[in-house]
């Protein structure tokens, strides 16, 4: 668990210098309208991730389940039947782009753009959307077999190959298409290395018609339904917000608040990669059921995503705006307000991810599923209703007031209580070791935007990440000292 925390945090750091860097290069090359349709078309391609029907945590999961007990038979069943219905899924994407493609003169959006480039680019994303589908069933099975080192590795090669292909071949004309072919052919290769790891790492596997099995596929389906409801909801809360803004505040509105979204990613994403390993480790606990690691797991979990999102959410109060100016450059005086807003969200989403997470990894996904859509459909109208007074804020707090409703009021309450853990021990082994580090990394933060409060430039900015990281490492380290040293006495008073 550490070891594959670990590789996916390194790898995302990795991940995070390249996006930091890759962006306002890639909005300052194209503009900020041309950016904005490019941000644009790719949330429209992002709906296809909907093919996934609720799949790809179904052959985690299940990989994970079978995995553990030895049973290959099931698991090329599986994995055989998520195959077949992921390259039928990749025609159905195909089909859907060519018809895009064709209506592209009926949309307003791009109307002062190139048609030929636009309907290139839908195309070529089409095609890269059917490639990570057929694809993602082999990093499916080495995620199940909690190999995620393996997976971040060919993810981080890819990264670096697409960071050099661009700052290469990128031109202000035709530079949509330019990009959107560098996608389309790392996806390739990064999938064919998907297929040849997991081959190597499980000789048991087949991928065959003669696995198909009914049974199986209705299995799967009672699964993979409520997997599917929450893939909407995602989809509705993360990527409907930019489609929103470019319908009703046109798209010069996008960048500035797409900025805010894509930092909020950079920030979160590290921290979901202890979700994702959470839900493949519990169905393997639950295989050999182990009830007390299960328990054991969620709050130790649970806690450090808490510490890590707050503290990510004190960084950003503090020097968040030094941050998007030093990064972008001016002239996006409203994305530093539109972070704070998001990250409001995120102190609470991502820590009852753990536990969403956990739920899915032991196959209780019916409850998690119906919530997260409601909330999903809350912040669409809320969204839409928001945005006519309050512009981009009302998007924003459209987002983050049904994730803080929806998540503190049902998940949390209701998971505890399916998973047997009383509330008051999750607040005594989750929350309160934490607040006393929480608490010098505010005082940190406070004093040093105090007395130093120019942090416009990049040694700055990393001397206060390290900085903050520092306090909280010994702030937490000293009170761990300290608890040990007190249960000696105990023990020995004993």
């Amino acid at each position: 668990m550490k070891w594959n925390v670990g590789a996916s945090w390194f790898v995302h750091a990795a991940s995070l210098v390249i996006g930091f860097f890759l962006m306002p290069f890639v909005i300052h090359k194209l503009g900020d309208g041309q950016y904005g349709v490019w941000v644009f078309i790719n949330c429209l391609a992002s709906y296809a991730g909907l093919l996934y029907l609720g799949f790809g945590q179904t052959i985690s999961c299940y990989v994970a389940k079978y995995s553990a007990a030895g049973d290959w038979k099931k698991l090329n069943e599986v994995s055989s039947l998520v195959f077949y219905i992921y390259a039928a899924g990749g025609v159905i994407a195909l089909t859907g782009a060519c018809v895009i493609a064709a209506l592209v003169p009926y949309f307003s959006i791009w109307k002062t753009h190139s048609v030929l480039e636009i309907r290139l680019v839908i195309l070529m994303l089409g095609l890269n959307v059917a490639t990570g589908l057929v694809g993602s069933v082999f990093g499916g099975v080495l995620m199940g077999l909690r190999r995620f080192d393996l997976e971040r590795g060919v993810s981080f090669a890819v990264d670096i190959t697409r960071l050099i292909l661009i700052v290469v071949f990128l031109q202000r004309e035709w530079g949509l298409i330019v990009i959107a072919t560098i996608y389309w052919v790392l996806t390739l290769i990064e999938n064919l290395g998907y297929l040849l790891l997991a081959y190597r790492q499980l000789p048991q596997l087949s991928i065959r018609r003669s696995h198909l099995n009914w049974e199986v596929f209705r299995e799967c389906c009672s699964f993979s339904g409520y997997a599917f409801l929450s893939s909407v909801a995602q989809q509705l809360i993360y990527a409907t917000d930019t489609v929103v803004i470019g319908v009703v505040l046109g798209e010069s509105a996008i960048t500035s608040y797409f900025i805010a979204l894509r930092l909020c990613q950079f920030l979160r994403q590290p921290i979901e990669k202890i979700s994702h390993i959470c839900m493949s480790t519990a169905g393997a606990l639950q295989s050999q059921v182990l009830a007390a690691n299960l328990r054991d797991l969620l709050c130790k979990a649970l806690g450090v995503t808490f510490l890590l999102s707050t503290g990510i959410f004190i960084g950003a109060s503090y020097f968040g705006k030094a941050l998007i100016e030093t990064w972008m450059g001016a002239g996006y005086e409203q994305t530093p307000s539109l972070l704070i807003i998001l990250m409001i969200g995120q102190v609470v989403a991502l820590p009852v991810g753990v536990l969403r997470a956990i739920l899915f990894g032991l196959g209780q996904a019916r409850l998690p599923a119906l919530v997260y859509l409601a909330e999903a459909i809350v912040n669409l109208v809320l969204s839409l209703i928001l945005a006519q007074y309050m512009g981009v804020y009302g998007v924003a707090w459209g987002t983050s007031i049904p994730i803080i409703v929806f998540e503190l009021g049902i998940i949390l309450p209701v998971g505890m209580r399916y998973l047997g853990i009383p509330l008051i021990r999750l607040f005594r082994e989750g929350f309160v070791p934490y607040l006393l580090p929480l608490l010098g990394l505010w005082v940190y933060s406070d004093q040093l935007a105090t007395y130093y409060p120019d942090h416009h430039s990049w040694p700055a900015l990393i001397g206060i990440t390290c900085g903050g990281g520092a306090v909280l490492g010994i702030v937490w380290g000293a009170q761990l000292l300290l608890e040990r040293l007190t249960s000696v006495r105990s023990a020995s008073a004993t």
